[in-house]
């Protein structure tokens, strides 16, 4: 088998098609013998920088990770842990593999074979947005509920879904690649319009650098992995907001992403519930852009977990629970435009909250272009 590997790597370079050597390596797959694939990934794993390895490796790793077996997995785990691969976007694309194509049960090697501890903490929660009761779950319960993994940023996150974050949608991976939706059309068709109107009270901005960082989070990928632009700020109203008065202070507050907005342009502003808001910051988190492939599961939780609390202008120290309070007492919308600011192809998003208070408006727009 090493000299098969070893002809194989030598003549990788001069290929323009590598789609033979997947075919290789999903027949060896398919008759029991995954160790010959993980073989080959680790070979190539240190020309990754050609794109004859890196298509290679990557192919490799999905087969593996997509194939159903232990066996399978603990073949994917010793590919990505060979210190030439191993890097941290890889454990989480490695996790989101994994959990989407393997039961609970085949995946428990993870925490005792080959793993780092950024994949088996990005497993726990990729398995937990996909409805897996991890502290129940025999071999990883353990870990899961382990304290020392309690320094990592992924542990502040619950181990169960709040109401909010059911139904997620989670890419669906193949050998060949991966589909995913994109919800990011914030505002129409779906809750009630809001037709504006209503008095404003006079308006302060208190956005702050570090808010509108955090409010960012979920979008943040768009705009340094992609093409795409934010705009987050925060106001402060002299008196309580009514909810029918939301669209007209967003006109009037001076937004870039509504600049020329109004009698000619069109702008529509509806009425949403925080799972649909949920639902459009994880998108954005974990799948990413048009030019990059998002943060995954594990971090694309986290993500939408710190722009939703800082949408809510949540105060510091709140527990997840005291948070998913607050965010469930904030009156959510959706809000699009035909303005210039936003690329009008495939990801806009705009939200705003309202606190709970009424005297609180956030707001997040984003986009990106191909």
């Amino acid at each position: 088998m090493a000299d098969e590997i070893r002809a194989i790597v030598a003549g990788l370079a001069e290929l323009d098609d590598v789609s033979g050597v997947w075919a290789v390596a999903e027949e060896r797959v398919g008759r029991g013998d995954p160790a010959f694939a993980a073989d080959l990934g680790i070979a190539c794993a240190a020309a990754r920088h050609m794109w004859q390895y890196r298509s290679v490796f990557d192919h490799l790793l999905r087969l593996l990770a997509t194939t159903r077996g232990s066996g399978n997995v603990a073949q994917a785990l010793r590919m990505v842990a060979c210190p030439r691969a191993a890097d941290r976007k890889l454990d989480r694309y490695t996790a989101s593999l994994l959990a989407s194509g393997h039961e609970a049960e085949d995946l428990a090697v993870a925490f005792t074979g080959p793993a780092s501890e950024e994949l088996r903490a990005c497993l726990v929660h990729e398995l937990v947005l996909r409805g897996v009761v991890v502290e129940e779950t025999p071999g990883i319960a353990g870990w899961a509920l382990s304290r020392h993994w309690s320094h990592h940023p992924l542990h502040q996150l619950p181990l169960t879904l709040c109401d909010m974050e059911r139904g997620a949608d989670l890419p669906s991976y193949g050998v060949r690649g991966r589909s995913h939706s994109m919800p990011y059309d914030s505002s129409a068709g779906r809750g009630p319009a809001v037709p504006g109107g209503g008095r404003v009270p006079s308006v302060k901005e208190a956005t702050t650098r570090a808010a509108a960082a955090e409010m960012s989070q979920a979008v943040a990928n768009w705009a340094e992995e992609s093409n795409g632009r934010v705009e987050a700020r925060v106001f402060a109203m002299s008196e309580p907001l009514e909810p029918a008065s939301v669209p007209t202070a967003l006109l009037a507050l001076g937004l870039e992403c509504l600049r020329g907005a109004g009698r000619k342009t069109a702008v529509s502003v509806t009425v949403r519930t925080v799972a649909e808001a949920w639902r459009v910051l994880f998108a954005a988190a974990s799948t990413g852009g048009a030019y990059n492939s998002g943060l995954y599961g594990a971090y694309g939780r986290l993500a939408a977990w710190r722009s939703l609390t800082a949408l809510a202008q949540s105060p510091d120290g709140l527990t997840a629970e005291e948070v998913a309070e607050r965010v469930r007492g904030c009156v959510w919308y959706g809000f699009s435009a035909g303005t210039d600011w936003f690329e009008h192809v495939a990801w806009d998003i705009g939200l705003a909250a309202l606190a709970p208070d009424h005297r609180g408006l956030a707001v997040l727009a984003a986009t990106d272009t191909d």
